[in-house]
């Protein structure tokens, strides 16, 4: 919620360049693991992704969950199932 003279300012901060940096790193280490987990187990990888972000957000940040967020993990984790059964 800062405000900033120019858009340079805005997108040239530390804190921008070091998300970019980790958002880059990221990318790096999902191509990596790639090249060791069969491309079919992409998908589910990447929809467990969810998962440990609501984990992190209840745990870490305290976040309360609701009953929409609940309905949406387990629809998550059916899709998952559904999908790795059919492999």
């Amino acid at each position: 919620m800062r405000t900033y003279e120019s858009p340079i300012r805005e997108y040239c901060n530390p804190l921008v360049i070091g998300a970019y940096a980790i958002f880059v790193l990221a990318t790096f280490a999902t191509i990596i693991a790639y090249k060791v987990v069969p491309l079919s187990f992409g998908p589910i990888l990447e929809a467990t992704s969810y998962i440990y972000v609501t984990l992190f957000g209840v745990f870490i940040f305290k976040e309360k969950m609701s009953a929409r967020k609940v309905g949406a993990l387990c629809l998550i984790i059916s899709g998952i199932i559904v999908y790795s059964l059919s492999i």
